[in-house]
């Protein structure tokens, strides 16, 4: 009799013991029954009675997903490989397993297409300059189409964009022009300052005279520091007009 007895309570603890599921902080569980779903458990201990109930993990973190490189032709008729990478996250377990097979697979889809769509739409040179903006609007596709998957897109990153050989070195050789362009402009300017500052400073000699008279000194005094075997020395006009005109008589 006792072992008639203890036969059901061992059969009972197997049970116990099989039905217990341990679920980590960053994990939900959804639990069918007979095919119905009755819930999301989790985390921590739960029971999940076998042959009647079946459990779906779903992991919560964050997922850093790479985008593989894509073929794309920008507006302006530009063939470039580019690659992204995209963070998301499940916020409805419920959702992310009742509404598509494999939301993995199905988000990473969805943002390779989403990719080539978007930057179809740019030319190259927004591509490369306007990268903020085309990141935000990738982001705000994926996530309004992931929403009734109950996922979250947090962020879109375009990684890399390859160029092809003969657009990269036409790439080099307009910046070249650039920067040449810029060069001439600055010494362009630098001129110009100095016409300038010239053209004020004769109008100050013009003005006072005996200041010319002290650049004169100054002048001498610059030569004098110098070792040198021969010195110009600079005499005003007025100093040997009188001997001139002796000559002329």
């Amino acid at each position: 009799m006792p072992g008639i007895i203890c036969v059901p309570a061992v059969i009972l603890f197997i049970l116990i013991f099989s039905s217990l599921r341990v679920l980590k902080e960053y994990q939900r569980g959804v639990v069918f029954r007979l095919g119905k779903v009755i819930g999301i458990k989790g985390p921590g201990l739960i029971l999940v009675f076998p042959v009647i109930d079946s459990l779906r993990k779903v992991d919560l973190r964050v997922v850093a997903m790479d985008v593989p490189p894509q073929d794309v032709i920008t507006r302006d008729n530009v063939s470039v490989k580019v690659n992204a990478v995209s963070y998301y996250r499940v916020i409805d377990p419920k959702k992310a397993i009742l509404e598509v097979t494999n939301y993995m697979y199905a988000t990473n889809q969805l943002a390779q297409t989403t990719l080539r769509s978007v930057l179809g739409e740019a030319t190259l040179d927004e591509l490369l300059a306007n990268r903020d903006e085309i990141n935000g609007k990738l982001q705000d596709i994926l996530d309004r189409m992931t929403d009734p998957w109950g996922i979250k897109v947090s962020a879109v990153e375009v990684k890399h964009v390859d160029l092809p050989e003969d657009m990269q070195r036409m790439m080099a050789k307009e910046a070249e022009a650039e920067r040449d362009r810029r060069a001439k402009i600055i010494r362009a300017d630098a001129e110009l300052q100095a016409s300038q500052k010239l053209s004020e400073a004769a109008e100050i000699l013009d003005r006072h005279p005996s200041a010319l008279q002290l650049r004169y000194l100054q002048t001498l005094t610059d030569i004098a520091v110098e070792n040198n075997s021969t010195i110009a020395f600079p005499l005003p006009i007025d100093l040997i007009k009188p001997f001139l005109k002796t000559g002329k008589e």
